[in-house]
This record gives structure tokens, sequence and C-alpha cells, in this order.
């Protein structure tokens, strides 16, 4: 992506795409019939796969999705990212349950809302684990059971239901697409029956993935239509064959393949060489995918507002036996200890430190509810004993932070170990965001780490006004 005020966008209007959805609705509907009923168990792994990952959203209704597996991205962008999500998407994403809940029946449902005001709200959440990489010789399989938002015609002009993969160093950099890698495993616009997956990679524009198009091909969903019925879309990363292979699946039919030998030798390793990708899943409203598809806006006066995404499951498997790692136990509390420990993986609340500098304590109106801590400005710091990494390195920092400070006015979050006069292994910048007690989830690369360790939440800023609160905190 370009650093100029006007970055290209992330995924814009990919001609080959556009040309093919124009006749999509000639393609026969052939092919296996839709799974039912709605609600489906995550499939049993198969002989000779593992099971890496998967959520069944399995919960109560109007719950959020689990807090362990996922995080939000809030608002128009990311902080410091490109605006408008970098693809010209109209929507403002929360973390409210009018816009992403668990229905009470084993799926989650993204829903666009057009408020009275006439602005749409959605909501994209992500992966807390950026490392879903298949190991050397074995094949990676991601796979979600998903029907799209059921509208069509002109009533679901500007729909953009996503299920995607970004390359972990994405996260809290925002400058490094298409270079780090994007598998979108199914996308759809507007409404038509049809499933797009694409491979964005390289450089912007043209380069070896022709972006801002991306390397993509599309096909109507098999039996049902997208939008009347759930199907399994599944995307499979294959380094157990030379040239290694990237494929698309629907309902396991195979409509797309990229070989790694239609790719340079640098592309396909800045995408491939990196710790491995986090999943997305987001409905957006507008932006250049379905307004070029359209050929016009969208959304427009006859959008409807209210239809959701509905997601089944997500689960990743790995071909041969996943490696466990080894986890160190966190330590018990002892009377010498009375800290005890926590588990760096696990959401820290902010209010649970063991010492601090500065820094006050308040009812907060994010979701869950509880305490956030407040007042922080410059020299202020939190400090939590005992906490354990465990032996396999984290690589991410993300906190839950909001602010109202003034314009202009700024600071960073960072993260030491073990003495306030160590350097920082990772910050982030942090302004404004909208109120005190509007909230965001950022992200941050940080140094390699494992063991266990004093963990300091610090805080600099050129300036002495009090400039953000934090709510929780948590490592991947």
């Amino acid at each position: 992506m370009s650093t100029t005020a006007e970055p290209p966008p992330r995924r814009r209007t990919r001609l080959r795409t556009v040309i093919a959805a124009v006749g999509v609705a000639l393609l026969p509907v052939i092919g296996l019939a839709a799974m039912d009923p709605a609600r489906a168990a995550v499939p049993s792994t198969p002989s000779g796969w593992s099971l890496v990952w998967a959520d069944d959203f399995n919960g109560a209704a109007n719950s959020l999705p689990s807090s362990s597996n996922w995080i939000f991205s809030t608002g128009h962008n990311y902080p410091g990212g490109p605006g408008n999500w970098g693809t010209g998407e109209i929507q403002n994403y929360t973390a409210d349950a009018s816009n992403v809940s668990l229905d009470g029946s084993g799926n989650l449902r993204i829903t666009p809302i057009r408020t009275s005001s006439g602005e749409w709200t959605s909501s994209r959440i992500e992966t807390r684990r950026t490392d879903f990489k298949p190991e050397a010789g074995r094949i990676l399989r991601i796979e979600g059971r998903i029907q799209m938002p059921n509208v069509t015609g002109s009533a679901a002009l500007g729909y953009w239901p996503a299920f995607w993969a970004l390359g972990a160093p994405y996260r809290g950099n925002y400058q490094n697409w298409p270079a780090v890698g994007e598998f979108d495993i199914m996308e759809n616009v507007n409404g038509l029956n049809a499933v797009y997956g694409v491979l964005h990679c390289g450089t912007a524009p043209g380069g070896a993935c022709n972006e801002f198009n991306g390397l993509g091909a599309n096909r109507a969903c098999p039996g049902s239509t997208c939008q009347s019925a759930m199907h399994a879309y599944r995307f499979e990363w294959d380094r157990s064959v030379t040239p290694n292979q990237l494929r698309w699946y629907v309902d396991g039919q195979q409509y797309h393949s990229v070989s790694q030998g239609q790719l340079d030798a640098t592309t396909w390793n800045n995408m491939t060489s990196h710790a491995g990708y986090f999943l997305l899943l987001n409905v957006a409203m507008g932006g250049a995918f379905p307004n070029g598809v359209a050929g016009t806006g969208t959304p427009t006066s006859a959008t409807v507002s209210g239809r959701p995404m509905l997601v089944d499951y997500v689960a990743v498997w790995q071909s041969g036996t996943v490696t466990t790692p080894t986890v160190t136990p966190t330590p018990t509390p002892t009377p010498s200890n009375p800290g005890g420990g926590v588990n760096a993986r696990s959401t820290i609340q902010a209010e649970s430190y063991q010492a601090q500098n500065g820094i006050q304590v308040e009812t907060t109106t994010d979701s869950g509810g509880g305490q956030n801590v407040s007042h922080i400005a410059n020299g202020d710091w939190l400090r939590f004993d005992n906490v354990n990494f465990g032996s396999t390195p984290v690589t991410q920092f993300v906190a839950r932070v909001a602010s109202g400070a003034g314009g202009g006015v700024s600071g960073l979050v960072q993260v030491r170990l073990d003495s306030l006069s160590n350097p920082p292994l990772g910050d982030f910048a942090v302004g404004n965001t909208g109120g005190w007690q509007s909230w965001r989830t950022v992200p941050a690369n940080i140094t390699a780490t494992t063991g266990t360790h004093t963990v300091y939440i610090t805080f600099s800023s050129g300036q002495p006004s009090d400039y953000t609160n934090l709510n929780w905190f948590t490592f991947s």
C-alpha cells in the first residue's frame, strides 16, 4: 500500500471478476446440494489430518463471539491505516451485538444495519492467532461453512461479505500489503450467486498478482444459491508438492488454483516465509468491488438493511500430525509470591495490576462490563507479575484502548519486560478514538518472547495531557 493520503485500496475492483460477474447467472447450477441443516458441527477430522483450530459458534443468543478466539476491528480504519479500510467501503464497524453476535443455534451473525441517520454499521472480526501456516511437507486446510446475506437484486447492492486471510506482518503495520499476502477464501458482492476466490501478493499496482485485481476466479454455488443456503468454502495451501499449490473450493469442488511456479521467487517468499496468517470475517457495505460490478455507487436507496451473513463454523486442519507446543505451567500463588501468575495468551484485565503509577480505575461501558484503567498520561505505568509466555514465542501484543483526547494529543502504549528501564518489546500509537469509552482493539508486533516475566505496560507522550484509557490486553 502507498503511504500517501489516498493509499491504493487493499481490494479494488477486479477487472476480471467484474467481467465474469456479468455472466455468472448463465453458469449452470450443478454439483452437490448444499449441506443441511443450517446448523452443523465442525466436521470430523479426516483420517491422516489433525485439527489445528476451530470455532463452532455455540453460545447464548445475542452474546459476542469468543474473545479468546477473536478480536474486533472497529471504526473506518485501523489506527494509522488507510481510510475506509483501503477499499472505499463506507460502513462503520462496531463490536455491538446488533452487528455481531451468536444466534443461539450454533451460528455467528454479522449484520449490516442502516441507522436512522443513514449511517451503515457492520462488523469485522479477526482471529487472535496469526500463525496459520502448513509445516514443511504438509497441507493446510482453512474452511468455513457460511450462508451469504439472503438478499438479491437491487436490494443487495453494496453487500460485500467475505471470509479471508491476511499475512501476519500486516497486523500493526498496514503499509506492507500486498507483499505479505492475502487469501480471499470467499467473497461476494451485490447478492450475486457467485463465490470469488482471489490471491493478492507482490507489488501494487501490477506485479506478479496483477494488482489491484489479484489472481482470481469465480463460480456459482453448487445445488443451492450462495444466498439461500449454507455452503462450505475451503482454501488449501499445499506444501507437500513441488511446486507448492494454492487451491480454492466450494462444497468440495475445486474452482481455482495458483501454483508457486506462476510467481517469481521473491514474491512467493515474501508471502510464505513469515509466521503465518490470521483469518477474518466481515460484511462490508459499498466500496470499489461492489461499485465496479454494479457500475454505480453502492449501497443505494433500494439497498435493504439487516440481512446477516451466517457462519456455522470456521476450522483449520493440517495433514499429518500437528506438533503440540510445550507450555510452561502458570506459577501457583504462594505467600512469597502473592501475585501468582497469568497466561500471557489470556485476556489480561488492565485493573488486575500488581502495581501502578498515575493510574485511576473506573467503570467501563465496553462489552463485558467491569472496569478499565483511565487518566493515563506520559510516564504512567502498570505492572503485572509472573506473566507466563510459555515456550512457544509470542510475537503480537493486542490491547483494547479508548481516547477522548483533544486534537493532536496522542502517545504510545509500550510493553517492557522485568524492568521499567529496559527497552520496549514493541508499541503502538493511540490518539482520539471518538471518546473515552469509544473502544478499539489495536495490535502491535513485538520481539519474540518466551518464559515467565514481569510485564510493564508503559505510556509515553510528548505532552502532559491524558491521552488514553486501557481495558485489557493479551499476547499471541
